[in-house]
Protein backbone atom coordinates (compact mmCIF):
# COMPACT_ATOMS: atom_id res chain seq x y z
CA UNK A 1 0.00 0.00 0.00
CA UNK A 2 1.43 3.40 -0.95
CA UNK A 3 1.30 6.30 1.20
CA UNK A 4 -1.43 7.99 -0.48
CA UNK A 5 -4.18 4.75 -0.14
CA UNK A 6 -2.58 4.68 3.30
CA UNK A 7 -3.83 8.17 4.05
CA UNK A 8 -6.90 6.81 2.76
CA UNK A 9 -7.24 4.00 4.94
CA UNK A 10 -6.78 5.57 7.84
CA UNK A 11 -8.68 8.98 7.57
CA UNK A 12 -7.20 10.79 10.79
CA UNK A 13 -4.03 12.56 10.47
CA UNK A 14 -2.66 13.85 13.83
CA UNK A 15 -1.68 17.59 13.42
CA UNK A 16 1.36 17.74 15.88
CA UNK A 17 2.18 21.53 16.80
CA UNK A 18 3.93 23.09 19.24
CA UNK A 19 5.14 19.76 20.51
CA UNK A 20 8.88 19.82 21.81
CA UNK A 21 11.29 17.71 20.36
CA UNK A 22 11.70 15.59 23.99
CA UNK A 23 8.22 14.84 23.66
CA UNK A 24 7.67 13.65 20.58
CA UNK A 25 8.25 10.38 20.92
CA UNK A 26 5.88 9.76 23.95
CA UNK A 27 3.22 11.53 22.06
CA UNK A 28 3.56 9.23 18.67
CA UNK A 29 3.33 6.35 21.03
CA UNK A 30 0.24 7.95 22.58
CA UNK A 31 -1.57 8.32 19.16
CA UNK A 32 -0.71 4.77 18.07
CA UNK A 33 -2.02 3.33 21.42
CA UNK A 34 -5.19 4.87 20.52
CA UNK A 35 -5.24 3.29 16.80
CA UNK A 36 -4.22 6.55 15.16
CA UNK A 37 -1.37 5.82 12.73
CA UNK A 38 -1.02 9.16 10.59
CA UNK A 39 0.94 12.08 12.39
CA UNK A 40 1.94 15.90 10.78
CA UNK A 41 4.51 17.35 11.67
CA UNK A 42 3.99 21.30 11.39
CA UNK A 43 6.75 23.21 11.16
CA UNK A 44 7.59 26.34 13.47
CA UNK A 45 7.84 29.28 11.17
CA UNK A 46 8.63 31.67 14.04
CA UNK A 47 12.58 31.96 13.15
CA UNK A 48 15.44 29.38 11.76
CA UNK A 49 15.49 27.18 15.06
CA UNK A 50 11.47 26.44 15.63
CA UNK A 51 12.46 25.26 11.34
CA UNK A 52 15.62 22.90 12.68
CA UNK A 53 13.36 21.32 15.78
CA UNK A 54 10.60 20.70 13.39
CA UNK A 55 13.05 18.95 11.05
CA UNK A 56 14.72 16.93 14.52
CA UNK A 57 11.31 16.21 15.51
CA UNK A 58 10.54 14.45 11.39
CA UNK A 59 13.78 12.68 11.61
CA UNK A 60 13.69 11.28 14.86
CA UNK A 61 10.57 9.87 14.75
CA UNK A 62 11.42 8.64 11.16
CA UNK A 63 14.63 6.52 12.69
CA UNK A 64 13.05 5.63 15.73
CA UNK A 65 9.22 4.12 14.21
CA UNK A 66 9.37 3.29 10.90
CA UNK A 67 6.93 1.38 9.60
CA UNK A 68 4.80 2.17 12.63
CA UNK A 69 3.87 6.10 11.95
CA UNK A 70 2.84 7.44 8.52
CA UNK A 71 5.18 10.71 8.87
CA UNK A 72 4.16 14.14 7.37
CA UNK A 73 5.00 17.62 7.23
CA UNK A 74 2.40 20.58 7.96
CA UNK A 75 2.38 24.01 7.53
CA UNK A 76 4.82 23.69 4.37
CA UNK A 77 5.23 27.61 3.11
CA UNK A 78 8.91 26.95 0.36
CA UNK A 79 9.84 24.27 -1.80
CA UNK A 80 12.80 24.37 0.60
CA UNK A 81 10.89 23.38 3.60
CA UNK A 82 9.45 20.31 1.33
CA UNK A 83 13.30 19.06 0.69
CA UNK A 84 13.74 19.64 4.24
CA UNK A 85 10.82 17.43 5.29
CA UNK A 86 12.01 14.74 2.37
CA UNK A 87 15.24 14.27 3.40
CA UNK A 88 14.13 14.07 7.16
CA UNK A 89 11.84 11.06 6.14
CA UNK A 90 8.71 13.13 5.91
CA UNK A 91 5.94 10.96 3.33
CA UNK A 92 3.73 13.82 2.48
CA UNK A 93 3.37 17.43 2.76
CA UNK A 94 0.43 19.74 4.10
CA UNK A 95 0.29 23.79 3.50
CA UNK A 96 -2.15 25.75 5.02
CA UNK A 97 -2.20 27.73 1.56
CA UNK A 98 -2.26 27.20 -2.28
CA UNK A 99 1.70 27.41 -3.50
CA UNK A 100 1.99 25.81 -6.78
CA UNK A 101 5.64 25.99 -6.43
CA UNK A 102 5.39 23.89 -3.14
CA UNK A 103 3.17 21.24 -5.00
CA UNK A 104 5.49 20.85 -7.74
CA UNK A 105 8.18 20.05 -5.94
CA UNK A 106 6.37 17.68 -3.37
CA UNK A 107 5.82 15.50 -6.50
CA UNK A 108 8.59 15.94 -8.15
CA UNK A 109 10.18 14.15 -4.78
CA UNK A 110 7.63 11.59 -5.06
CA UNK A 111 5.38 12.79 -2.23
CA UNK A 112 1.82 13.28 -1.18
CA UNK A 113 1.10 16.95 -1.82
CA UNK A 114 -2.00 17.95 0.65
CA UNK A 115 -2.50 22.01 0.25
CA UNK A 116 -5.36 23.96 2.32
CA UNK A 117 -7.75 25.64 0.30
CA UNK A 118 -10.89 28.07 1.32
CA UNK A 119 -13.06 28.58 -1.70
CA UNK A 120 -13.61 26.70 -4.61
CA UNK A 121 -11.09 28.91 -7.20
CA UNK A 122 -8.37 27.93 -4.93
CA UNK A 123 -9.57 23.90 -4.73
CA UNK A 124 -9.73 23.74 -8.28
CA UNK A 125 -6.37 25.63 -8.45
CA UNK A 126 -4.77 23.27 -6.35
CA UNK A 127 -5.72 19.95 -8.09
CA UNK A 128 -5.03 21.51 -11.45
CA UNK A 129 -1.66 21.95 -10.22
CA UNK A 130 -0.76 18.40 -9.17
CA UNK A 131 -2.25 18.68 -5.42
CA UNK A 132 -3.19 14.98 -4.27
CA UNK A 133 -5.97 16.15 -1.89
CA UNK A 134 -7.36 19.31 -1.36
CA UNK A 135 -7.39 20.66 2.54
CA UNK A 136 -10.29 22.45 3.52
CA UNK A 137 -9.78 24.79 6.42
CA UNK A 138 -10.71 26.33 8.19
CA UNK A 139 -13.41 23.76 8.55
CA UNK A 140 -15.25 24.01 11.20
CA UNK A 141 -15.57 27.90 10.56
CA UNK A 142 -17.05 26.60 7.06
CA UNK A 143 -19.24 24.08 8.38
CA UNK A 144 -20.57 20.80 6.83
CA UNK A 145 -23.53 22.62 4.76
CA UNK A 146 -20.42 24.63 2.76
CA UNK A 147 -18.49 20.90 2.12
CA UNK A 148 -21.69 19.52 1.11
CA UNK A 149 -22.10 23.03 -1.59
CA UNK A 150 -18.46 22.88 -2.45
CA UNK A 151 -18.34 18.81 -3.59
CA UNK A 152 -21.16 19.36 -5.47
CA UNK A 153 -19.74 20.47 -8.55
CA UNK A 154 -16.31 19.25 -7.97
CA UNK A 155 -16.70 15.77 -6.40
CA UNK A 156 -14.22 14.51 -8.79
CA UNK A 157 -11.47 16.51 -6.48
CA UNK A 158 -10.90 14.51 -3.12
CA UNK A 159 -10.78 17.00 -0.36
CA UNK A 160 -9.81 16.75 3.44
CA UNK A 161 -10.92 19.02 6.50
CA UNK A 162 -8.94 20.73 9.07
CA UNK A 163 -10.47 22.84 12.02
CA UNK A 164 -12.65 22.15 14.92
CA UNK A 165 -13.18 18.74 14.51
CA UNK A 166 -13.69 16.17 17.33
CA UNK A 167 -15.03 13.45 18.26
CA UNK A 168 -18.71 14.38 18.65
CA UNK A 169 -18.60 16.12 14.68
CA UNK A 170 -16.17 14.09 12.95
CA UNK A 171 -18.85 11.37 11.76
CA UNK A 172 -20.62 14.77 10.13
CA UNK A 173 -17.60 15.49 7.53
CA UNK A 174 -17.69 12.58 6.98
CA UNK A 175 -21.08 12.16 5.87
CA UNK A 176 -20.69 15.94 3.95
CA UNK A 177 -18.19 13.99 1.85
CA UNK A 178 -14.29 14.15 2.76
CA UNK A 179 -11.82 11.83 2.88
CA UNK A 180 -10.53 12.40 5.77
CA UNK A 181 -9.78 14.57 8.47
CA UNK A 182 -6.71 16.59 10.19
CA UNK A 183 -7.54 16.97 14.07
CA UNK A 184 -4.82 19.20 15.98
CA UNK A 185 -5.65 20.73 19.27
CA UNK A 186 -8.57 18.62 20.15
CA UNK A 187 -6.36 15.58 19.91
CA UNK A 188 -2.87 16.49 20.41
CA UNK A 189 -3.61 18.03 23.68
CA UNK A 190 -0.52 20.62 24.48
CA UNK A 191 -1.47 21.05 28.09
CA UNK A 192 -1.63 16.90 28.52
CA UNK A 193 1.71 16.47 27.14
CA UNK A 194 3.13 19.18 28.69
CA UNK A 195 1.97 17.28 32.14
CA UNK A 196 2.87 14.12 31.03
CA UNK A 197 -0.41 12.98 30.81
CA UNK A 198 -0.30 11.00 27.24
CA UNK A 199 -3.01 8.82 28.45
CA UNK A 200 -5.46 11.43 27.74
CA UNK A 201 -4.21 11.50 23.81
CA UNK A 202 -4.70 7.86 23.84
CA UNK A 203 -7.79 7.79 25.00
CA UNK A 204 -9.16 10.90 22.44
CA UNK A 205 -7.67 8.65 19.64
CA UNK A 206 -9.29 5.76 20.04
CA UNK A 207 -12.44 7.24 20.40
CA UNK A 208 -11.91 9.10 16.93
CA UNK A 209 -10.75 6.03 15.41
CA UNK A 210 -13.59 4.10 16.62
CA UNK A 211 -16.00 7.45 15.31
CA UNK A 212 -14.76 6.56 11.94
CA UNK A 213 -14.23 3.02 11.77
CA UNK A 214 -16.11 1.33 8.78
CA UNK A 215 -16.36 4.55 6.64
Amino acid sequence: MNTLESIYKGKIIAIVRGIPCSSILDTARALLDGGIHMMEVTFDQSGAEGIQETADSIRLLSEKLPGEILLGAGTVLTPDQVQLAYDCGAGYIISPNVDVDVIKKTKELGMVSIPGAFTPSEIVEAHNAGADIVKLFPAGLLGTAYIKAVLGPLSHIPVSAVGGIDEKNIASFFEAGVCGVGIGGNLVNRKAIAAGDFSQVTETAGKLAAAVRGR
